[in-house]
């Protein structure tokens, strides 16, 4: 069931987000007058192969084009008369341009079709943000509030962090709330360090310059510090061992199997190596005058059954419409500033080709339990990496068809027909290569 939730949330997310690229491509063509065949979500053919397996699962004429819902659930298209790309070539388009065809229009209005899809998406990233930072405001930690230092990740060990470490400074300065440690400048920069206060004496973390790579490898906790925090029973599962055992909410737990527990992360180091076996756990509870031992069953999880009560002065900011809008637009291009500066990575050499991530990767973002919060946040994150790797100077992608176009606006003279052709194959050769790397062989390698 898990997987299905996975798969659902995936499919209707990339739905939306290319029903409305592609829309954006539409949009403009209609405001120019230039005649649409078809708008399908997923593609009616064997792509990239326009003539091969054509079929819709739903389609229906209306006026001059045909709108429809593809067999192959890759994307999708709008097919735009007078327009070479993955659905026509140049054969099709012989003859002098028409009225109604998008070679027949002027570049700008080319232009704007082109990069129609991409607005779209942008738009669609801040409207998602701007909505989600209005309705449920910002959380917050105050960094001062991280009383107990942090609990670092495997990989934040790897690099230096030891539980306990109070950071207290990012490159030099200090900083406000705990998660400016997760800022795009911070993890993604090249000589990023942290300031950390250990015991008596102060230490500097770096961060070494693969860590991306490092980072994609991570294979448990994928959040690299975690502030420590002490705890309180909340809630006793009902029926479960600590239930049957006698814990009770309000309790503090001090002692689990001999062994003294004052923080979270120590208690679960003790029920994790005491999987299987009934320990004695030693309580305080409010009103009795000495502590209580119960005599509780570890389940195979390293459970007993209850769920805590975070110590950590969690905030709230509050927006109003107008006030989220500057910080959803502002999430929203980060997004965008995060990919490129992760591209230019791998382009250097500085990260490997195996962070780029496939529908694998992204339909386990999504989870397996139907978060609406998380489905929106995920979604908006997507639409702005849409934006951002359309516009890549790549033919076949709408940057590359601005390249071009550029180009013919800039020198004032249009390439080929033929030479569009040609580029729109090449590009659609990489773009292939490279969804046969992130879908297929970056699985594989997994195993080795």
């Amino acid at each position: 069931m898990a997987i299905l939730t996975m798969i659902g949330q995936l499919v209707l997310a990339l739905s939306i987000l290319v029903g409305l690229h592609e829309f954006g491509h539409f949009a403009f063509a209609k405001l120019f007058k230039i005649r649409v065949d078809k708008f399908y979500i997923f593609f009616d053919f064997l792509f990239p192969m326009p003539n091969v397996a054509n079929f819709a699962l739903v389609k229906k004429k209306i006026g001059e084009t045909e709108y429809g819902i593809g067999w192959f659930p890759l994307g999708g298209y709008v097919q735009i008369h007078g327009m070479i790309d993955e659905t026509q070539d140049a054969n099709a388009l012989a003859g002098p341009p028409q009225p109604d065809e998008f070679r027949g229009k002027p570049a700008w209005q080319r232009l704007l079709v082109m990069l129609g899809g991409i607005i779209m998406n942008v738009l669609l990233g801040i409207v998602i943000f701007t909505a989600m930072t209005s309705y449920y405001g910002e959380t917050y930690l105050p960094a001062s509030a991280v009383k107990y230092g942090v609990l670092p990740n495997g990989l934040a060990r790897q690099v230096g962090f030891q539980t306990g470490d109070k950071v207290v400074k990012i490159n030099g300065r200090p900083f406000k709330d705990f998660d400016d440690i997760y800022q795009p400048d911070v993890l993604l920069g090249d000589n990023t360090y942290f300031t950390v206060e250990r015991g008596s004496q102060l230490a500097d973390v770096k961060l070494p310059a693969n860590f991306l790579d490092l980072s994609s490898k991570q294979t448990e906790d994928s959040v690299l510090l975690r502030p420590r925090e002490t705890f309180a029973v909340d809630r006793v599962t009902p029926g479960g061992n600590a239930s049957k055992a006698g814990l009770l909410a309000g309790d503090g737990i001090t002692t689990v199997a001999g062994q003294p527990v004052h923080f979270f992360d120590e208690l679960q180091g003790a029920l994790l190596a005491n999987k299987g076996k009934t320990i004695p756990v030693v309580v305080q509870r409010t009103g009795a005058a000495e502590p209580l031992t119960l005599s509780i069953p570890v389940d195979a999880d390293g459970r007993i059954g209850f769920e805590r009560k975070s110590t950590l002065n969690i905030g709230t900011r509050n927006y109003s419409l107008a006030e989220a809008l500057p910080r959803g637009a502002k999430k929203a291009f980060s997004i965008v500033w995060v990919q490129a500066r992760a591209f230019g990575k791998i382009f250097t050499g500085k990260a490997s080709a195996k962070n780029l991530g496939g529908p694998v990767e992204i339909a386990q973002q999504f989870g397996g339990v139907w978060d609406w919060q998380h489905f929106w946040g995920l979604a908006g994150i997507l639409s702005m990496v849409l934006a951002f790797m359309n516009l890549l100077p790549v033919p076949a992608l709408d940057g590359g068809h601005v390249v071009f176009l550029l180009y013919e606006m800039i020198l004032r003279r249009k390439p080929s027909d033929a030479f569009l052709e040609g580029a729109q194959r090449v590009g659609t050769v990489l773009i292939l290569a490279l969804m046969a790397y992130v879908i297929v062989i970056k699985q594989v390698l997994k195993f080795f």
